[in-house]
């Protein structure tokens, strides 16, 4: 269905025949002769939106649209006129109409028009539920409501309580700490300190004393003992974020640390009992970092027995308007901004975009649509230049002289296994990102399943 529309017109004959034309082209419609019986109609009932000609005696198309308008903001008016001049165009926009189309009427312009309308309503009341789910969501909460954020509560809630040693996957920006906050939250941990470090953001030898404490003398600047957080988490949990990027020698004091639960600070003697929970993130492939020598393997397995992957945004669909809507409250609370929502166009670009950085990308973003946007809702133009026009084709890496003309059922297939690969295997999620739906995605691959295989 193309949408639900009302269409109004004095003319009986005129609207049956609007009924009938747009039906042909998958709308379902309704027509009334009557304009204030179809204004009420319209204010009471549930409209994709509103057909109706400018000029008809006793109520005008114009007055029409405002009090449809008054009652309901979000539903788009579309006008119909005899006239075709720049004053028509201006009373309709004046009224509030969404568009307006000339007679004679072509019926494909219409459809063409309505579709944009519906578009837009439907879209307007996304938002608009979106900001009420976004009001209503717990702060550091997991938020989202497509299938892979569906599919990382459950994990997150399946493992939190085990109280096991998890490694959080997944890229830059994509949200790895709050799952990990999230799993202290739900792991019986609560009431115990939680304590993060990012081990990319210190020198070598700052990072061992930070993570094992240094004695007294230890070092020239070490005027006093200092519990490292190892100790300093105990009975709550500890998080290694990037833990990746550990030099080697490090990695060795980690691993002990890990299989004895006790570390010993730097120029102490004495080893100190630490009762912590580990969890560890990293946006690197540890398989390859072990591979290239970079990683040590023990110290892998010791971090991976229980495994959590986090998706990154372009694989949770409209999550990415209902994070803009909780990071636009957050923002405009806190810079005291009068900013509400985030409008329909702005949105469709939002959604449109591949949000390279994640999550962490898009809250920038929004937080800067709100420090300079000089409207109540955000608007195409407080959006970033590389979201308001994201790089085409012609800034895509030249195809390898074998892939250039390849048939276009290889480069479906080469496409949704790429897809497969970014939310990690997840169907659900894949058909989600491709905009089909699973039973098609399955045929599909099925089709492509290699004769004898399992298949992927």
């Amino acid at each position: 269905m193309r949408g639900r529309i009302l269409i109004i017109d004095d003319d009986q004959s005129m609207a049956d025949a609007l009924v009938s034309a747009l039906t042909r082209r998958g709308f379902v419609c309704e027509g009334r002769a009557d304009p204030r019986a179809a204004v009420e109609e319209a204010n009471r009932a549930d409209f994709d939106a509103v057909v109706s000609d400018l000029n008809m005696p006793g109520i005008s198309g114009a007055d029409v649209c405002r009090q449809v308008k008054a009652a309901k903001p979000d539903l788009p008016v579309v006008l119909i006129t005899a006239f075709g001049s720049l004053d028509t165009a201006v009373q309709a926009i004046r009224a509030g109409a969404y568009d307006f189309v000339t007679k004679p009427l072509e019926p494909e312009h219409l459809a063409l028009a309505l579709d944009r309308a519906v578009t837009l309503h439907r879209l307007r009341s996304e938002l608009s539920t979106l900001r009420e789910r976004a009001s209503a969501a717990q702060p550091g909460a997991l938020l989202g409501e497509s299938q892979a954020m569906a599919s990382l509560r459950q994990a997150v809630a399946h493992l939190a309580p085990t109280g096991a040693t998890a490694l959080i996957l997944g890229e830059t920006g994509s949200g790895k700490e709050v799952v990990a906050r999230e799993m202290h939250r739900l792991g019986g941990r609560t009431n115990g300190p939680w304590v993060a470090i990012n081990c990319a953001a210190l020198p070598d030898t700052l990072l061992e004393s930070e993570l094992f404490g240094h004695a007294k003398g230890a070092f020239t600047d070490a005027r006093s003992a200092r519990r490292g957080l190892f100790a300093q988490a105990s009975g709550g949990t500890l998080f290694l974020d990037e833990i990746g990027d550990m030099p080697i020698p490090l990695q060795s004091k980690v691993l002990r640390a890990l299989e004895t639960r006790t570390v010993r600070p730097v120029g102490g003697d004495a080893e100190i009992e630490f009762d912590s929970r580990i969890l560890a993130a990293t946006h690197q492939d540890l398989a390859l970092a072990v591979a290239e020598g970079r990683f040590r393997e023990d110290l892998l397995y010791r971090l991976d027995v229980v495994r959590i992957d986090v998706p990154p945004l372009r694989a949770r669909g409209n999550d990415v308007l209902l994070l803009g809507q909780r990071f636009l409250q957050e923002a405009a609370e806190r810079m005291k901004r009068g900013v509400s929502g985030i409008s329909g166009p702005a949105a469709s670009l939002l959604l449109g975009y591949s949000w390279p950085g994640n999550v962490r990308e898009l809250r920038n973003c929004i937080e800067r649509a709100v420090a300079t946007t000089r409207y109540e809702q955000i608007a195409p133009g407080d959006l970033p230049e590389k979201v308001r026009h994201p790089a085409g084709p012609a800034t895509l890496p030249s195809p390898r002289t074998e892939d250039i003309l390849l048939p276009l059922d290889e480069v479906e297939r080469q496409h949704i296994y790429r897809v497969l690969a970014a939310v990690g295997g997840n169907r659900s999620a894949a058909a989600e990102v491709l905009c089909i739906d699973r039973k098609t995605l399955a045929r599909k691959l099925d089709r492509w399943k290699p004769e004898g295989g399992a298949g992927t």
